[in-house]
């Protein structure tokens, strides 16, 4: 296939059809049943496990596989959507590798731990292919609730609370429910619209209304929603992106943030209709960075550089996820820092880095600088809460940025809790998000039937 290029000099169809559909099809192929049968054989069934503990939403690792062991992957499946209703996400792209994997105890006594995300999938699979339901409401409360945000937070939060009786109205700004989980992570970890099956069979619980592009501070304010509804949750997520501040990085055509063009990726169809650059370079060394980079080179990058200005270590993303990178022709240079963009004619074409070295515990610019070629640089470092998001009334306490709650997701605004990404200490992974918005319905539903037993006594 001859590619398409664009006045940028990027270029579209660098790879045929079956390329990229091969390079955007699964990561990780599910296991069939005689393959989780085996692997769920490896499972010690600890007391105590360490593997449930090592989970932020607690799911019963041992009893799941044992289910499945017992050819019930439907039972397996309610016990994890149980403790985790995004369970079939987090199964392909929690990082397992860091959590209740790194925890097995098969890994401590063998460096193989049992397969644990790949059997979470297989159960919550079977269960989603047979339409299967476990949940029903509970008498209806009459109390109503304001979630802000449909992204794994917000709708776990949502969904949680329909399933104790209350009536829960959620307000997303974007065409698509699902948050970073439609449109924040690699295509290849989530195909055949994974994302959007999950969003319908949370809302299917029922007393879940949604208001779609609506946007807090600009269609209706925080005061507005503390008014009309007993409670509101916060799950807004992180709306606004660190830049480089660098000159040209806010102007040089092809100077982007990564995770909208991770965004776009993941709503077009048609892998060949979108352009990428010849070289890429990647500023950043967490999970964006990395599925920005492999992606680039899935879509046929000639060349795809991450640059960190730390060492491997200090990356956020984790070692499975670098060897990812690499195995992928990604180079990954550490101790760079970007300081400055090159450009011709209005377009990027290279960027420089002064080398960096760490002493007594801060990074210091070691004086020696060198040059990467690039048409295509993407920013990967960090998202920030956005203060106008909150609507500029009345504000929450914040913390370095974010949303300060305590271990209630209560924030300092009476009858307003928050939880995910937009939480100062938020950990910016969807099975942490998830147990955020659980919990916080939780103490919601507390606070509401509290207030319901007192008014009857």
């Amino acid at each position: 296939m001859s590619a398409n290029r664009t006045a940028a000099g990027w270029a579209s169809g660098r790879l045929s059809t079956a390329e990229l559909a091969a390079n955007f099809s699964d990561l990780h192929p599910p296991l069939d049943r005689h393959e989780a049968h085996v692997e769920a054989d490896r499972c010690y069934f600890c007391f105590d496990a360490p593997c449930q503990s090592a989970c932020p939403t607690s799911i019963d690792v041992p009893l799941f596989i044992r289910q499945i062991q017992a050819d019930d992957p439907i039972g397996s499946a309610d016990t994890i959507l149980r403790a985790n209703v995004f369970g079939g996400m987090c199964a392909r792209v929690c990082p397992t590798a860091t959590l209740c994997e790194e925890a097995c105890v098969r890994n401590a006594a063998e460096g193989k731990p049992v397969k644990i995300g790949l059997l979470q999938r297989y159960a919550t699979d079977v269960a989603f292919d047979r339409g299967r339901q476990p949940f029903t409401r509970a008498p209806a409360t009459g109390r109503r609730i304001a979630v802000v945000g449909a992204g794994p937070a917000g709708l776990a939060c949502a969904h949680k609370l329909a399933e104790l009786g209350h009536d829960v109205t959620v307000f997303e700004v974007r065409p698509k429910l699902g948050g970073l989980n439609e449109y924040g992570i690699a295509s290849y970890k989530a195909p055949d619209d994974f994302a959007q099956r999950e969003v319908a069979f949370v809302l299917s619980i029922g007393g879940i209304a949604v208001e779609g592009d609506k946007r807090l501070g600009q269609d209706f304010t925080l005061a507005d929603l503390r008014r009309k509804f007993d409670a509101v949750f916060l799950g807004l997520g992180l709306g606004g992106v660190n830049r480089l501040g660098l000159p040209g990085d806010d102007a040089l055509e092809g100077v982007m943030d990564a995770v909208e063009w991770i965004a776009t990726l993941r709503q077009t169809a048609d892998k060949s209709q979108l352009p990428v650059g010849r070289r890429v370079v990647v500023i950043g060394g967490g999970m964006t960075a990395v599925d920005a980079a492999v992606q680039a080179r899935r879509l046929g990058a000639e060349e795809v550089t991450i640059a960190y200005r730390r060492g491997l270590e200090a990356m956020k993303a984790s070692l499975y996820e670098r060897q990812l990178a690499q195995t992928n022709g990604v180079l990954i240079r550490t101790w760079a820092m970007p300081v400055e963009l090159l450009g011709d004619n209005g377009r990027v074409t290279g960027i420089t880095f002064e080398r960096t070295a760490e002493v007594d515990g801060k990074l210091l610019g070691a004086g020696e600088c060198f040059t990467l070629a690039a048409d295509m640089v993407m920013c990967a470092v960090g998202q920030v809460l956005v203060p106008s998001d909150l609507g500029g009334e009345e504000l929450p306490a914040l913390k370095g940025g974010r949303i300060v709650v305590d271990d209630e997701r209560r924030t300092s605004l009476p009858g307003v809790w928050a939880g995910g990404d937009c939480v100062a200490g938020g950990k910016d992974l969807t099975v942490a998000a998830v147990e955020d918005g659980k919990q916080a319905a939780l103490s919601i539903n507390r606070a509401l039937m509290g207030v319901l037993a007192a008014a009857a006594e």
